[in-house]
């Protein structure tokens, strides 16, 4: 059979790679893809994103099912447009991906269902959101409305910083229709955690835990990025706060969606932040797998994925057990020169080690013209070990990046570090 996954990042590279694992898979189309994509034999490169010519290709090649990585498509309606002409494919529709293209349909939705969130006032009118900010103090959060490719959130510290980011998003207008509205919600403190499952509709099938770490210096320092690199399990979510998150969370969700006449299909992210006390809060919804998590998770998770994806389509996956690798896989991602501002493109990446059995590099920002690689975007490439603890993963990703050169590289050298600090590991 042959497949598509749509996207050009690492969390696709990830995808189409454990899909191609399959015996039953003879080829894996990637719609737009990348560097890393076009260097293996069994995924090949599509120079397609427009919807309906990606529909008009699938139907041509016959192609089994779609799969799509970023968020963008499934707002604009891919899944619609698919189902429309009888195409199987795996996301959620354009209403139902709202939990994600609108923070402000996302908290109100929350707010319907009981399910554990930040408080938060949605607001148009700049005055009244500067109003509203020196009321609540700070620290406090600034989250544009819209898609803004990980660029909408500001954890502001101080009101200055606050009343900064409001004007940046509704008075200047930065980050156009994405800022018209800004969603500003209370500080939550704690610990992060991705939560991420598959859905059919009806039934639920939880992924492995993982964390990523969303700043982009040592320590969790300097300005939110998409993602620095991320770890898999992780040991913040036990068992007993697996159980809560499904019950008070996930479950309210899917549940909630389909009160509303909007059936939930596709990769359903819930943000967390544990607090000190061991509550769980959403912080946001994703309606689709993350990245850089994907990337950890893909190289734990054993079998064939593609029979995991029929299922999910097919809304079976109550028959479906996931097999995990018992072993920590961690990520780190390499960034281009200036990343996140105005990352530099064309700089020629070198060393980038084959694939073994305790390390792979998965691509995002790569291309490759003449047999040569090159930087193409922010993110570029992350790197993956996996050992038997979280420090001896840190070990083999660490080591296999010492191979890596390309001029302005940046990355962080303590991704996994508050697990690694947590005893039993």
């Amino acid at each position: 059979m042959k497949l598509l996954v749509v996207g050009s990042g690492g969390r696709e590279h990830a995808l189409a790679w454990k899909l191609a694992q399959s015996p039953r898979v003879q080829l894996v189309y990637v719609a737009p893809g990348n560097g890393g994509t076009a260097q293996d034999d069994r995924l090949r490169n599509v120079g397609i994103t427009d919807p309906n010519a990606l529909a008009d290709f699938v139907a041509q090649e016959q192609i089994a099912f779609t799969l799509v990585g970023p968020e963008q498509p499934l707002a604009a309606g891919i899944v619609n447009i698919f189902r429309a002409r009888g195409l199987k494919i795996f996301g959620p529709t354009r209403e139902a991906a709202q939990l994600e293209s609108s923070k402000d349909f996302a908290k109100a939705f929350m707010k319907r269902h009981a399910i554990p969130t930040a408080e938060y006032e949605t607001f148009s009118d700049v005055a009244a959101a500067h109003a509203y900010i020196d009321a609540k103090g700070a620290p406090i959060v600034i989250k544009a409305d819209g898609l803004a490719a990980g660029k909408g959130v500001v954890v502001a510290q101080t009101l200055e910083e606050a009343h900064a980011a409001v004007d940046m998003m509704l008075s200047d207008n930065k980050l156009g229709d994405a800022g018209a509205r800004v969603v500003i919600e209370e500080f939550l403190a704690g610990e992060e955690a991705s939560f991420i499952v598959m859905v059919d509709g009806k039934h639920v099938l939880p992924l492995a835990s993982s964390q990523d770490h969303k700043r982009l210096l040592d320590g969790d320092q300097g300005p939110n990025t998409g993602g620095m690199g991320a770890y898999s399990p992780a040991p913040i979510v036990t068992p007993q706060m697996h159980a809560r998150v499904m019950r008070e969370i996930i479950l309210p969700t899917v549940r909630g969606m389909e009160q509303e006449g909007i059936r939930f299909t596709g990769f359903l992210y819930a943000g967390l932040m544990i607090d000190a006390q061991g509550n769980p809060k959403t912080l946001e919804f994703n309606c689709r797998m993350g990245d850089p998590e994907t990337q950890p998770i893909m190289a734990r998770l054993k079998g064939d994925f593609s029979k995991v994806v029929e299922a999910a389509i097919g809304g079976t996956l109550d028959t479906v057990d996931l097999e995990w690798d018992r072993r920590t896989a961690l990520g780190v991602v390499l960034a281009a020169h200036n990343y996140p501002d105005a990352p530099r493109k064309g700089d020629f990446i070198s060393g980038v080690p084959p694939e073994t059995a305790d390390a792979v590099t998965f691509h995002a920002g790569t291309t490759l013209a003449d047999g040569k690689l090159t930087t193409s975007g922010g993110r570029v490439l992350c790197v993956v070990g996996l050992a038997d603890s979280v420090r001896s993963a840190q070990s083999v990703a660490y080591e296999a990046i010492n191979h890596i050169s390309f001029d302005g590289m940046q990355y962080r050298r303590d991704i996994g570090y508050r697990a690694a600090n947590r005893k039993h590991s």
